[in-house]
């Protein structure tokens, strides 16, 4: 038997032994200063190695700074320099002999940057605390606790398309097969489209023609970057929750039509994360709608994600045709074999790695 999680997807050039991913989740473990600032170390390599072990499909390593203010706090791992390839490397190596195809998340933090690790806190750093100024479309806090951002120039946001295409350049060096952008959960690129965090009045504000610009130029520029064959992801908040005020919905169908024109190949479907507060109505499978409405309304592929636990759940979704795969994040921490349970569940069983089939 062959279930629909365990069929092949093959984008461009890369085919995906399954359709359960592991989505981007923030480590916060990377060194925080000396040479080997923002590099991966000892604990991803067995954390991402452990979930290709696992029977991941697709891993997409974690929010990847495309520049040191980028991150979001000091403990993100980064890709803004030459040096920081090697221990990429590592991580693409191990995943690659599991069978599992390597991906990052290229990110940019904005205005939610320069924040303590997660799990210390998150309280906002400022100069001196080991933080620094975090910049953003507009000079508005993502809320009181946060720091107010720089207002980025034309010129400085010239300079952040620039920092993607060089940070996809290095992933592609690093053996990274799938670049994911990150354009969701209240980060820059985020920012720039909902009218809640994008005050500005140039050609980067205002209108959604103008809000969306600077979401297609990065495109334009990392697909130039990883040729024609290299599989393109994009990852957007759906919503913001807040209507009519924010990003919506119908903005989300609008803007996967255009990064389908422009090369993209799959838009990952979350939600949230540019307001506080907002009333989010979680539950199993909250976010799946959106994913199906984009997939229908645009005939663009896409990846769901959000509460998704159980196999049959997964299973159903992509059956239904609500999305082409499904993303599994808070779960691949609590079990990493979660791809192999849920084949033996579906009756699809795959083989267990060698060392481990006495069990």
């Amino acid at each position: 038997m062959t279930s629909n999680l365990f069929t092949p997807l093959t984008i461009r050039g890369t085919t995906i032994p399954n359709r359960a991913w592991m989505a981007p989740m923030c480590q916060y473990s990377a060194d925080t200063e000396g040479p080997d600032t923002g590099a991966p170390n000892d604990w991803h390599v067995q954390h991402y190695g452990s979930r290709a072990v696992g029977g991941a499909g697709l891993i997409l390593v974690e929010a990847t700074g495309v520049t040191a203010e980028g991150r979001i706090s000091p403990g993100d791992l980064g890709i803004w320099n030459d040096a920081q390839v090697a221990g990429h490397r590592r991580l693409t190596a191990i995943m690659r002999a599991h069978g599992t195809v390597p991906g990052i998340q290229l990110a940019h933090a904005g205005r939610k940057a320069s924040t303590d690790l997660e799990f210390n806190g998150g309280a906002s750093l400022k100069d001196g605390e080991g933080g620094w100024k975090p910049v953003g479309p507009s000079a508005v806090a993502f809320s009181d606790k946060l720091q107010v951002p720089h207002e980025l120039t034309g010129e400085e946001i010239e300079g952040v398309v620039t920092a993607f295409a060089d940070a996809a350049r290095r992933a592609v060096e690093a053996g990274y097969e799938v670049v994911e952008i990150h354009s969701a959960h209240g980060y820059l690129l985020h920012e720039f489209l909902s009218p809640m965090s994008n005050r500005r009045e140039d050609g980067y504000g205002g209108s959604f023609d103008n809000r969306t610009r600077l979401a297609l130029e990065i495109v334009d520029a990392v697909r130039a970057v990883v040729g024609e064959r290299a599989p393109l992801m994009y990852r957007v908040s759906a919503t913001d929750w807040i209507e009519p005020e924010g990003w919506t919905a119908d903005d989300s169908v609008r803007l996967a039509a255009l990064l389908r024109e422009h090369g993209v190949d799959l838009v990952d479907v979350s939600s949230g994360g540019n307001v506080p507060r907002a009333p989010i109505p979680t539950a199993p499978g909250y976010q799946v709608p959106f994913a199906a409405r984009i997939r229908r309304e645009t005939g663009m592929p896409t990846a769901a994600v959000g509460l998704i636990t159980e196999a049959r759940q997964a299973e159903k979704i992509l059956a239904d045709g609500e999305a082409d795969a499904v993303m599994l994040g808070r779960e691949l921490l609590r079990r990493p074999y979660w791809p192999h349970e849920a084949a033996a569940e579906l009756g699809d069983e795959r083989p267990l790695p060698a060392p481990y089939g006495r069990a």
